[in-house]
């Protein structure tokens, strides 16, 4: 009996949307025989699920696909990475802070921000050693970061330079400035979830997270070490953490369908509703099937609307 396999790179392989297929290109990407099964991902990043729902098709068909790829979908390729890393750091945020965190920008004077990545880093590593030990002689609990490093091109003189993202969960905003001993600019600002959670705030800060200048898409972002890994959870044939089951008929019928995507979600995943941009269903030129993905955040309780009044 042939073993199920997925591609490494599912995200890539489906980049085509439901609108540039005709019915008849539906109905015979769905029903294609390659389809071993469907394979289901949830992500928990504190209030946030995000679901992933992929085909598994007959090993057979592994290294054709392979071919026909190959260096056609590079650039593809190095744009989900950096996509990937982007949405890594928009779910550690989620996972790890809430409404009394603080986030800040720290920039340096005009004609005096380092050229120089070490020593960019080195700025903002010694501010954090410095803030640590000064949370943890105040009593406070042991201080979780997460910063991005942001270089811009001066396009006159083709130099490039830094300032600093940090999300936090210390909130003495007054201290938090005072420690950045190197001049310039200063803001520190109180979280605000509002209906997308700290959506914004994540794309804001990652948008630059594999923008080094000098190291070609590595990343560009560390956090402290106690930050706590999002869940991931895989199931085949049932949405993860329920029953219920899930046909190859009943996918096709969520590929066609985003209101149905959605009924069907927020039942099964009672305290949580779909994000109104949170569907999102593509196609392949080169397998069948489709991928699709819904993110959804928890339904505010009113214990958490008087907290974060």
């Amino acid at each position: 009996m042939p073993k199920p396999y997925s591609l490494p790179n599912y995200e890539e392989i489906f980049n085509l949307p439901y609108e540039q297929l005709s019915i008849d290109d539906f109905l015979e990407s769905m029903r294609n025989k390659d389809i071993f099964k469907y394979r289901f991902k949830l992500i928990q990043a504190g209030g946030r699920l995000e679901l992933e729902s992929y085909p598994l098709w007959r090993e057979s068909k592994y290294k054709a696909v392979r071919v026909k790829t190959g260096n056609e979908t590079r650039k593809a390729q190095r744009d989900l990475n950096h996509a990937n890393v982007r949405k890594h750091v928009s779910r550690l945020i989620h996972h790890n802070f809430d409404h009394t965190g603080i986030w800040c920008t720290f920039t340096y004077p005009k004609g005096q921000a380092p050229t120089d990545e070490k020593q960019a880093q080195r700025d903002i590593q010694n501010y954090c050693r410095r803030l640590r030990g000064h949370v943890k002689k105040s009593g406070q609990p042991p201080l979780k970061y997460i910063y991005v490093t942001e270089y811009v091109i001066d396009e006159a003189t083709g130099r490039k330079h830094a300032h600093h993202h940090i999300i936090m969960n210390y909130n003495d905003r007054d201290t938090v400035e005072s420690l950045w001993t190197k001049g310039g600019r200063t803001q520190a600002r109180r979280l605000q979830p509002d209906d997308f959670g700290l959506e914004g705030l994540a794309r804001y800060i990652s948008k630059d997270a594999t923008n080094t200048p000098n190291r070609k898409g590595k990343k560009n972002y560390a956090t402290s070490k106690n930050i706590e890994k999002y869940k991931e959870v895989t199931s085949d044939h049932r949405l993860p953490g329920t029953n219920y089951k899930m046909s190859k008929k009943r996918v096709a019928e969520l590929a066609k369908n985003e209101n149905i995507t959605r009924a069907l979600l927020e039942e099964h995943y009672k305290n949580h509703k779909v994000m109104d941009d949170g569907i999102k269903v593509k196609f392949s030129r080169y397998v069948s099937g489709a991928y699709i993905y819904a993110k959804m955040l928890r339904k505010p309780t009113r214990a958490r609307e008087r907290r974060q009044e």
